[in-house]
């Protein structure tokens, strides 16, 4: 993999954000259409410099005003909070109280640090492609919850450019939802509860809730290959006594060591009790940990898509879940790779393309992400932007229809 140093960043920042983030389908995004007077001059955007300088409040009349800030300063990091009840790069001059973030996007933030107990193959910041397949398990299990118990729509799925994966929900009932239904919707999706000092984290009972159910066919379908044949947690001692000690003592008290892994199932099968022991483990092992607190908080920052990742020098791209599958971290683009990128002379084909695309103005050509591999992300962001558009015009097309009918 190819790492970047902070060292790089100072001579790579300018020409991306010059020349390759996409601040036309951002601004169109963060926009909604328009249709709440001063929902993007009222966005907080929060930019971390060099030597972790941290900027907050940051706000924006338009998108030319934003490129322009973005171009001058360079940032690191950059980070997006809520829609508050004024401009926040104007908090200081409003009657104190009266300063409140009103709306944001539903936001979740799965970490693989918070997997450590459940992973052999790496720990702390460090992922592989073994451990990776429990993003893909997260995805599968918040994406399909979201849109099918909860309704929603406008899902942007973004890799975070290290270790992780964000979700914005985009729908306007999802910006518009209190701390209080946060909370719930965060709850409701939440099932390994306790810290490092909780041994057994998931605990199920009678009657299984039809999420359990759906989740646990996500978790059925990789269990072996994380579990048993990644992490070979039944491969030694120490991971085999994490096993052991999720079962209930009088299924142990049955069965010998080798015989563990039948036991939890015939018995489970043969018990008056209601036992979950063979479901709880995989849960335990694969099901997906949220930070909730970035999930409750409407005024709760989190990385932009596009951003990129300081230590990585990854860029924080969207992820396509038609083919979430086949996506690796590792083949997501660096800075310093798309930069190269853009050096290469350009092809006939390029030159003629760029010819059609320039500016009327004689401004910057609009296309050089197209000569990078930063391309098929900005496609799919824009094509997620265009969906919400299409949508919010059928949704306005509806409400007429519905008047006339009055």
């Amino acid at each position: 993999a190819e790492t970047v140093t902070a060292a790089c960043l100072p001579e790579l920042l300018p020409l991306y954000y010059r020349r390759l983030f996409p601040f036309s389908q951002y601004h169109r995004w963060l926009s909604y259409g328009g249709v709440t007077k001063n929902y993007f001059q009222n966005r907080e955007f929060s930019f971390t410099l060099k030597d972790d300088i941290y900027v907050r409040y940051q706000s924006f009349s338009n998108q030319n005003e934003l490129e322009k800030e973005i171009q001058k300063m360079n940032p690191y990091k950059i980070d997006i909070g809520a829609v508050y009840s004024h401009r926040p790069n104007q908090h200081n001059t409003v009657k104190s109280g009266t300063f409140q973030a009103l709306e944001k996007e539903l936001v979740f933030d799965i970490d693989m640090t918070d997997y450590d107990d459940v992973r052999r193959c790496c720990s702390s910041a460090d992922i592989c492609t073994k451990c990776w397949i429990l993003m893909t398990i997260a995805i599968r299990i918040i994406d399909r919850a979201l849109r099918e118990d909860f309704g929603f729509r406008h899902l942007l799925w973004v890799y975070s450019g290290r270790r992780g994966v964000h979700c914005w929900v985009c729908d306007e009932a999802a910006r518009k939802l209190s701390v209080a239904a946060r909370s719930a919707v965060a709850e409701y999706l939440t099932l390994v509860k306790g810290g490092e000092e909780t041994v057994k984290k998931v605990q199920l009972s009678d009657p299984v809730h039809p999420f359990i159910k759906e989740s646990l066919a996500v978790v059925r379908r990789y269990f072996t290959d994380y579990a048993l044949v990644g992490q070979d947690i039944m491969g030694s001692k120490e991971s085999m006594d994490k096993v052991v000690a999720l079962v209930p003592d009088d299924i142990l008290a049955l069965c010998s060591f080798i015989l563990l892994y039948v036991c939890i199932f015939s018995y489970q099968a043969s018990s008056k009790k209601s036992y979950y022991t063979e479901e709880e483990i995989m849960l335990q092992y694969c099901y997906p940990r949220l930070d909730v607190n970035v999930s409750k908080g409407v005024n709760h920052l989190l990385k932009s898509p596009f951003s990129v990742h300081p230590k990585t020098g990854r860029i924080s791209v969207p992820i396509d879940l038609r083919e979430l599958g086949q996506f690796n971290p590792f083949d997501v683009p660096t800075i310093s790779l798309i930069c190269k990128e853009l050096d290469r002379p350009r092809t006939a084909e390029e030159e003629e393309a760029s010819v059609r695309e320039r500016d009327p103005d004689g401004g910057e050509i609009f296309s050089d992400y197209k000569r990078t591999s930063l391309a098929k992300y900005v496609k799919l962001f824009d094509q997620f932007v265009e969906e919400m558009e299409r949508s919010r015009k059928g949704e306005l097309l509806r409400r007429t229809d519905l008047q006339k009918d009055f």
